[in-house]
């Protein structure tokens, strides 16, 4: 019998309506795009103040469950039908950590803390801004932002129901699945119930990894224009991201065992490199201070910043506004951890990603924008100032610059920056092509279409203007609209899914 081609095979509603709602904002923006900016800006207030408490409430809850999952008997639950992991610890954990990183794992890293120490976030009212006593608070409210709960929500419940709907029941590996135990069977069909899902997810993470693409183009342009004088221009741009392209293709095609493997664990390794370097050569000492008092802040007033409602504009602009972009990457991060986390037990997934990788992500924040508090405390005005005059790249270059090496490091940030956002990018195009394809090892050049499919959406939105890309940026936080309400019912389904799958392991019985 002769088999079906590759192309054939593929889900072409789900590829039709989600491709071409993405075109069709790209067109837009090219037509018309101070009216996108206004619909953008329209409906991310509306999902800010629609959704945005019941979201902070989802991610908590989140975290609670899977704490309590890992804690509790069902923590020693295998996932997946297999007795062994895939991948050793360390590798895992560096696949999963540069897939979500992306630019944040440097620019964000750089610039939120200083903003929040220049301004502090109004939980933390009465504490004058620039001064020691707010850079505690400072890192404290960046490690909300990039800690347990936004971890949590990307990784662990959501994974644990795909790991019993796919690998135990025979579902697919598609967003659609995490509804198998409300819906049945007929989720998995062609059904317009299960379309929707896939559909929906495809765009929040095609938005979410499009975005950082065309981000990555405009802040390394401004790296390379500090360090060898090449104008930050659209030609330079464009080379940046097609060049992104052929590596994060390259890196698809040779799939997780290979390729992105790979280029995760040099990016892990190298990150230590840099993170060493500036122990020894800057602020050591201060950097370590402030992550333990600062750590300390974060878990003692953690309750308040993660259910702070008192002013609505700043928490749009930063606690919402995050919870909106990881929620969108919600359901395809959980079919990516799925796809590399056989073997693992309940808690290992939650310890590892719920935990360890927050911390292990607080600290890369203190390293860099601890180190850009000390300078800022040292010499006013020599962070913020570039910050608030060339946006967040300028805070980065500012930061290193006054390093030692400064040159040199500079140039390894820029290195890191790169690889975190083709991680993401290869990895993300991999996850939609097991979607779109129904298979877990997607054809080559299925992944290599979704790969240039993203980077040429960033090039087309560049090419228009930085705005658009901010833009797109902003639209994140409406896609997570439909998402969250997908994500919700992980809450109970999870532990339903847990609970299944110890009886049939022996673990618990009734």
């Amino acid at each position: 019998m002769k088999k079906a081609s590759p192309m054939k095979q593929n889900d072409w509603p789900v590829i039709g309506v989600s491709g071409g709602l993405l075109v069709l904002f790209i067109i837009a923006s090219i037509i018309n795009p101070d009216a996108v900016g206004r619909f953008v800006t329209i409906t991310f207030g509306w999902a800010a103040a629609w959704f945005g408490g019941f979201w902070q409430l989802l991610l908590l809850g989140t975290f609670i469950i899977a704490m309590y999952l890992a804690f509790s008997t069902y923590g020693k639950v295998k996932l997946g039908n297999k007795d062994a992991p895939e991948f050793a610890t360390g590798k895992w954990l560096s696949i999963i950590m540069c897939t979500l990183l992306a630019g944040g794992g440097v620019f964000w890293a750089a610039a939120e803390p200083i903003y929040h120490f220049m301004e502090l976030p109004p939980v933390f009212s009465g504490i004058e801004g620039s001064s020691m006593e707010a850079a505690g608070p400072a890192l404290a409210q960046s490690y909300l932002h990039w800690g347990f709960l936004a971890w949590a929500v990307l990784g662990t419940l959501s994974t644990i129901v795909l790991m019993h709907a796919h690998y135990e029941k025979g579902m697919p590996l598609k967003p659609r699945s995490l509804l198998y135990p409300i819906f049945g069977e007929k989720i998995a069909k062609n059904s317009w119930i299960g379309s929707t899902i896939d559909i929906c997810s495809i765009i929040a993470v095609a938005a979410g990894t499009i975005g950082p693409i065309g981000f990555l183009g405009t802040q390394a342009g401004y790296g390379i224009e500090t360090l060898i004088g090449i104008p930050n221009e659209y030609p330079a741009q464009l080379a940046i991201i097609a060049g992104l392209v052929v590596i994060a293709s390259i890196s698809a095609v040779t799939g997780i065992h290979k390729g992105i493997q790979w280029l995760s664990s040099f990016n892990v390794w190298f990150t230590v490199v840099l993170i060493a370097a500036i122990l020894l050569a800057g602020p050591g000492g201060f950097i370590i201070d402030m992550f333990i008092s600062s750590f300390g802040i974060y878990v003692q007033e953690f309750p308040r910043m993660a259910t702070f409602r008192g002013d609505d504009d700043w928490l749009g602009l930063w606690t919402i506004f995050f919870w909106g972009w990881f929620l969108g990457y919600g359901p395809m991060m959980a079919i990516f951890i799925t796809k590399i986390s056989r073997g693992r037990t309940i808690r290992q997934l939650v310890l590892s990603v719920a935990v360890i990788a927050p911390i292990v992500t607080n600290f890369w924040f203190t390293i860099v924008g601890g180190t850009g508090i000390f300078y800022e405390l040292n010499n006013s005005g020599s962070v913020s100032g570039p910050l608030y005059e060339g946006g967040m790249p300028a805070s980065m270059m500012a930061i290193v610059q006054q390093l030692p090496l400064g040159g040199v490091l500079t140039f390894s940030f820029l290195i890191v920056t790169i690889l975190f956002v083709i991680t993401t990018t290869d990895s993300m195009a991999y996850t939609i092509s097991m979607v779109v394809s129904g298979k877990e090892e997607p054809h080559p050049g299925v992944r290599v279409f979704w790969v240039t499919a993203m980077g040429s959406a960033a090039a087309c939105l560049l090419f228009i203007g930085e705005g658009s890309v901010d833009a797109l940026q902003s639209f994140i936080v409406v896609t997570a609209v439909p998402v969250s309400i997908i994500l919700l019912p992980t809450l109970w389904l999870a532990p339903r899914a847990a609970k299944q799958m110890a009886q049939n392991q022996g673990i618990y019985k009734k």
